[in-house]
C-alpha cells in the first residue's frame, strides 16, 4: 500500500444561473500546508483549476481532470457563516445557513469512524442516496484511490459570483453535475466539512 495524502478542511459547491459552477476547497491542514483551490466548470463544460502554487496544481491536476490549469493567487476565508473567495478570475461572496438534516446525521457518527477509508468504502453504495451525485470512495487519476469523509453540512443561502469581472448570475443548483472526478457535490449549493484522503495504490 502506498502513501496517504490527507487534507482536512471544507469543500463548498456553488452553482449560478449562468451555468458556471465552482467547487472551492479551503484546507486548514494538508501536505502542502494551509491553502485554498478552486475547480470551475464553465457553461460550455470547460474545466479550469485555479491553484496557488505549481506543486499544488500538479498534485490536483494529477488526481482530477481539467481542460486548463492556472496558477493564481487563491485566497479563501470561511468564518462566521460567510465564505469569501478571490481566485484570479473568480470572486465569490456567499452566506451559509443552518446545519442541514444530513449534517446533523453526519455529526452523530464518531469522527474517527466517519473519516476512515474502510468505513467510507463500505458506505459508498448508499452515499448518493443521501446526497445525489456524491460518493465517498472511488478511483482517481494517476492510479490513486480517493475517500471523502464528510462530518458536517450547511446549505449556502445566497451568493454573489463573478467570473473575469462579469456577474455569473444568481445562486442556482449545481446542474449539470461537475465532472472533475468520480464524484460530484450535492446539487444544492452547500459547504461540507471534510477529510479527503488520497491513497497511492
Amino acid at each position: 500500500m502506498g502513501r496517504d495524502w490527507i487534507f482536512d478542511g471544507h469543500i463548498a459547491g456553488i452553482g449560478t444561473a449562468s451555468g458556471l459552477r465552482a467547487v472551492v476547497g479551503v484546507w486548514q491542514e494538508s501536505p502542502f500546508g494551509s491553502f485554498a483551490d478552486v475547480m470551475v466548470q464553465q457553461p460550455s463544460g470547460h474545466r479550469v483549476l485555479l491553484a496557488p502554487t505549481a506543486d499544488v496544481a500538479g498534485f490536483i491536476a494529477a488526481t482530477y481532470s481539467f481542460d486548463e490549469v492556472r496558477v493564481a493567487d487563491v485566497r479563501a476565508r470561511l468564518a462566521d457563516g460567510l465564505l469569501h473567495v478571490d481566485a484570479g478570475p473568480l470572486a465569490v461572496r456567499a452566506v451559509t445557513g443552518a446545519r442541514t438534516l444530513l449534517g446533523t446525521a453526519l455529526r452523530a457518527v464518531p469522527r474517527r469512524v466517519a473519516v476512515h477509508p474502510r468505513w467510507l468504502a463500505a458506505v459508498n453504495p448508499v452515499a448518493s442516496l443521501a446526497a445525489p451525485g456524491a460518493q465517498t470512495y472511488g478511483t482517481a487519476g494517476s492510479g490513486r484511490a480517493e475517500f471523502y469523509g464528510v462530518t458536517d453540512l450547511h446549505h449556502i443561502t445566497s451568493a454573489v459570483v463573478s467570473w473575469e469581472g462579469s456577474d455569473a448570475g444568481t445562486l442556482a443548483p449545481i446542474q449539470p453535475a461537475v465532472t472533475f472526478g468520480f464524484s460530484s457535490v450535492p446539487p444544492r449549493p452547500s459547504v461540507a466539512k471534510v477529510r479527503t484522503t488520497v491513497r497511492e495504490t
